[in-house]
């Protein structure tokens, strides 16, 4: 596909673009974990629509999209937490961006950077001090271009296995 930049158009996801922007995070997630039946498939459809609608209309997640000739290439999510304080501050906000996902036939032509930026902008704009993210090996570099390190703290996480 060829792409010229400069006539992508960012724009803030609407409620009536959170049906595209759940599709493809269904297919950022086959592609990242694999593929699962329809009925999982389905169910996830139907929550993690309820929440992108629900988040967006509380302010705590926002979205960005990338548009090229009426067709959405890209799309990119904060989800805006507010964190108790410290002896710096008494309290403050952190971003976590989720939902970044490029239609593979545009991939590597600098719109994921454009939806980057944008997200970045806006978070500052909010006063958000710190964002972090999960990142494939694919889209670490992108990352690190833009200033994303290791934790200064050591990073640990639990993960609970769900019953089925």
């Amino acid at each position: 596909m060829n792409i010229n930049p400069a006539k992508v158009n960012i724009r803030k996801v609407e409620i009536n673009d959170i049906g595209k922007m759940t599709e493809y995070r269904l297919a950022y997630l086959a592609e990242l974990q694999g593929e699962r039946s329809d009925d999982y498939k389905n169910t996830l459809r139907h929550e993690l629509f309820s929440f992108f609608k629900m988040t967006m209309e509380n302010g705590s997640f926002f979205a960005l999209l990338a548009e090229y000739e009426g067709e959405i290439l890209a799309f990119g999510g904060m989800v805006i937490k507010r964190i108790p304080g410290d002896f710096n501050q008494s309290s403050y906000f952190e971003g976590d961006i989720l939902n970044m996902y490029t239609v593979p036939s545009a991939r590597r032509k600098g719109i994921s950077s454009l939806v980057l930026t944008q997200l970045l902008t806006e978070a500052v704009n909010l006063g958000i001090s710190k964002v972090a993210l999960h990142t494939s090996k694919d889209g670490e570099q992108l990352y690190r271009k833009f200033g994303f390190n290791d934790p200064a703290y050591p990073y640990l996480e639990l993960v609970f296995k769900m019953q089925e």
